[in-house]
C-alpha cells in the first residue's frame, strides 16, 4: 500500500509552491543535479538558465514527475510529491514541440484535460472561449494545429495546459523552434498572461535574453547546482562568480588583491598597479590581501582621449590602446588593450552620429573611466575553469 504524501507545516510556507530539499539525480556515474535545494515563491515567474548539461531540464522533469529523484525531497505546496506520478501532481507541462494533437482542432485541443475530468458542455464551452481569449487566439476555435503558425500553436499549448489550472505551470524551452522576433513577443506575452492568471510559472532556457526579460527570479545553473540565484538586476550588477558574469552578457574582468576598505569603498589594487574602487559590500567575506578580479560591464565604460579627461580622476580609470572599433548601430564597440595585453570591451552609445565609428581611431591611446559604484568584486584568482566556454553557450538539452 502507498503511504500518503507528507503535508509540511509552519510558518511561511504557503507562500511556497515548490520546494526541492537536497535533490540529487545520477544517470550511472554521472551526476546531472548535485545536491539542490531550492524555494520557489506563489505566483513567481521563475527561470533556471545554463548552459547544456547543467542540469536545468532534469530538474524540471523530477518537478514535473517525469524523472525519479536518485535522492532527495521535492513539495508542491506542503505535499511530498516525491514518488507521485506525473498525473497525480497539480502541474502542466508546455514543452517545445507543443506536443499537440493534430487530428483535433484548436477547440478539442483546449478542451481535452476537461473532457477527461467529465466537465459539462456549457462549463467546457465557457472556458474554452476564456482562455482563447487570454492567448488572443478567439476565432481560432476549428482550425487544426496545421493550419497555424509556430507562434500560434505555442499559445493553444499554453491554453490547453493553464485551462486545468494548475498549481504550478512548467516550461521546457517552449520558445526554441520560433524564429527570433516571434520569440521577442512571445516574451512578452508570456509574461502578460503569467501575471494575469497568477500561477506560479517555471521556466527552463538557456537564453539569457529571455530569462532576463521575463522572470522575477533566475536560477543560474552550473554542472547540476546553482552559481548564483537572484533578480535579473541582481545578477547583471552584481554577480558572484566569473562564469555568472560571462554568462549573462559580456564583462571586463581584471585581476588583482584585495587592497582595504574605507568609508564605505573596497579598494582593489590591479597587477599593473592601478587601484580600483567599488563597494564595500560587493568585498564583502573577503579578506584584506586576497586575490580577486573587479568587473565593469561595457555600457558602463567610458573611451576618453588622455588630453581633457582630467575629470576621469574622479573614478575608476586604466588607460591603453584601441586595437578595433566597429559601428553595429545603436552603439560603436571598442577594444582596447591595457598594460599586460588584456583587451577590455566597451559599448559607446551612439546618440549624435550619422552612420560610422567616431571619436576613437585604432592605435589611439585612451583612457577608460567609470563609476566606482558600476564595480563587480569576484573572489579569487583567474584559474580558468569557471569562464563560460564555447560549450557552455550550446542550444540543447541541459
Amino acid at each position: 500500500m502507498v503511504s500518503p504524501p507528507t503535508v509540511l507545516e509552519g510558518p511561511g510556507l504557503a507562500d511556497v509552491d515548490v520546494r526541492l530539499e537536497h535533490v540529487t539525480k545520477r544517470f550511472g556515474d554521472v551526476v546531472a543535479v548535485d545536491d539542490l535545494s531550492l524555494e520557489i515563491n506563489s505566483g513567481e515567474f521563475f527561470s533556471m538558465l545554463g548552459p547544456s548539461g547543467c542540469g536545468k531540464t532534469t530538474t524540471l522533469r523530477m518537478i514535473g514527475g517525469f524523472e525519479e529523484t536518485s535522492g532527495g525531497t521535492i513539495y508542491l505546496g506542503q505535499t511530498d510529491v516525491t514518488g507521485l506520478p506525473p498525473y497525480k501532481r497539480n502541474v502542466n507541462t508546455v514543452f517545445q514541440n507543443y506536443a499537440l494533437f493534430p487530428h483535433l482542432n484548436i477547440y478539442e485541443n483546449v478542451a481535452f484535460g476537461l473532457r477527461r475530468r467529465k466537465v459539462p458542455d456549457a462549463e467546457i464551452r465557457h472556458q474554452v472561449d476564456a482562455m482563447l481569449e487570454l492567448v488572443e487566439l478567439p476565432g481560432f476555435e476549428f482550425r487544426k494545429p496545421s493550419q497555424m503558425s509556430g507562434g500560434q500553436q505555442q499559445r493553444v499549448a499554453l491554453a490547453r495546459a493553464l485551462i486545468n489550472h494548475p498549481q504550478v505551470l512548467l516550461l521546457d524551452e517552449p520558445l526554441g523552434a520560433l524564429d527570433l522576433k516571434l520569440r521577442k513577443q512571445m516574451q512578452i506575452e508570456l509574461k502578460r498572461i503569467q501575471t494575469e492568471v497568477g500561477i506560479t510559472f517555471i521556466y527552463v532556457t538557456h537564453d539569457q535574453e529571455e530569462a532576463m526579460t521575463m522572470s522575477d527570479r533566475i536560477a543560474v545553473m552550473r554542472a547540476g547546482k546553482i552559481e548564483q540565484l537572484g533578480n535579473p538586476e541582481e545578477l547583471y550588477e552584481r554577480p558572484t562568480t566569473a562564469f555568472v558574469s560571462g554568462f549573462l552578457g559580456v564583462s571586463n574582468l581584471l585581476a588583482g588583491e584585495l587592497a582595504g576598505r574605507d568609508n564605505g569603498w573596497a579598494a582593489v589594487r590591479l597587477t599593473s598597479g592601478s587601484v580600483i574602487r567599488a563597494p564595500a559590500a560587493a568585498a564583502e567575506g573577503i579578506a584584506s590581501g586576497g586575490a580577486v578580479r573587479v568587473g565593469v560591464r561595457p555600457e558602463k565604460l567610458k573611451v576618453l582621449a588622455l588630453q581633457g579627461s582630467e575629470d576621469a580622476a574622479q573614478g575608476n580609470a586604466v588607460e591603453g590602446v584601441v586595437v578595433d572599433a566597429s559601428y553595429i548601430g545603436v552603439s560603436t564597440q571598442y577594444l582596447v588593450e591595457i598594460a599586460g595585453g588584456q583587451r577590455l570591451t566597451v559599448y559607446a552609445q551612439n546618440i549624435e552620429t550619422s552612420g560610422s565609428a567616431e571619436g576613437h581611431a585604432d592605435g589611439q591611446r585612451v583612457r577608460l573611466s567609470w563609476r566606482p559604484e558600476h564595480t563587480f568584486v569576484i573572489a579569487g584568482a583567474p584559474d580558468g575553469a569557471s569562464e563560460p566556454t564555447e560549450a557552455d553557450e550550446e542550444d540543447t538539452d541541459g
